[in-house]
């Protein structure tokens, strides 16, 4: 009886056994290859590179269209590989920075209203932030949001001393690096140059790359509103990362050019192409990358960032 038993229980013991070895050794679920977890999410690394590309004929317009096969992209006049193509439709977010300065007290109400008619120009998905910069500080006026509606601080903001211009870069730029949206710019309306700020130009363009952001800067100067005046280094200044950043410059924006330059901010965010490719040069030196993109269209133009700054390997 006993070795009965004792046979029943080494039989009982070794099904479960074999059981268990079975399960452990079913093949996990294949994935549909066809259905990624998130089609819309591109995983970043150190290496890739995302270019926003606005195209546009000889009389400005905008061009849609183009296919992947169209494009071209060199980095230090290597030709480097696309990886990833958008020509469609997507949102985008945007940092809006006011100058608060207190230069800007004759200016301060076109600036707001200006603010208020890009915002209702949003379309659904699109989200926005508004900073603005005067004195010794950068503030928060609204944060990231799609709520196309400008917060009662706008309307009540004061000119204050003097001008942080690359603080609120910087600031916004860190704030965009944080945005799943690839579409990102940084709208500056101010008239005049950094008077106050912690961080350098170079530091502010830097984080500017970096994000992968594009600088559009109104010009709010005197020379540039009310044609009086000399123009100062500052419009220069933000012409200048406008076009390093793929952005644009808008010059002598008063009145109702103050909002067609709004307006034509959000119609070529609407319209870009976004490539994404992954640099073919593997140091992290630091240093800057000319970066070129062409397309086998004749008589058109191609802007987007000139280049971008290596990262640097730590330690």
């Amino acid at each position: 009886m006993r070795k009965r038993l004792a046979l029943l229980l080494l039989l009982t013991v070794g099904l479960a056994l074999m059981r268990v070895s079975a399960h452990q050794q079913d093949p996990p679920p294949k994935q549909d290859p066809q259905k990624p977890e998130n089609a819309d999410t591109l995983k970043f690394d150190t290496k890739l590179v995302v270019l926003n590309v606005a195209i546009t004929d000889g009389e400005g317009r905008y061009i849609n269209g183009l296919k992947e096969k169209d494009f071209s992209i060199f980095e230090d006049k290597k030709p480097q590989q696309i990886i990833d193509f958008i020509s469609d439709e997507r949102p985008f977010s945007v940092v809006i920075l006011l100058d608060t300065s207190l230069s800007m007290e004759r200016k301060l109400t076109l600036a707001r209203a200006a603010c208020a008619k890009f915002v209702e120009g949003l379309r659904e998905g699109d989200t926005f932030a508004i900073y603005s910069f005067g004195g010794f500080k950068v503030k928060v006026h609204q944060d990231f949001t799609e709520i196309h509606d400008v917060p009662d601080s706008v309307w009540d903001m004061k000119v204050d001393g003097e001008t942080p211009l690359y603080d609120a870069i910087a600031k916004a730029a860190d704030a965009l690096a944080e945005r799943p949206e690839r579409r990102r710019a940084i709208l500056i309306v101010s008239d005049g140059a950094d008077t106050r700020s912690k961080a350098t130009l170079d530091q502010a363009l830097r984080k500017t790359l970096d994000a992968s952001a594009s600088i559009y800067a109104v010009d709010l100067s005197d020379a540039g509103v009310f044609k009086s005046g000399p123009r100062d280094t500052g419009a220069e200044i933000m012409k200048d990362m406008a076009a390093k950043t793929g952005g644009r410059f808008f010059d002598a924006a008063g009145g109702g050019k103050l909002r067609d330059a709004f307006a034509s901010t959000v119609d070529e965010l609407r319209q870009q192409y976004t490539l994404t490719y992954e640099s073919s040069n593997d140091k992290y030196d630091g240093k800057w990358r000319a970066v070129e993109v062409r397309i086998t269209k004749p008589l058109l133009s191609v802007r987007t960032r000139q280049g971008y700054y290596a990262r640097k390997q730590k330690g």
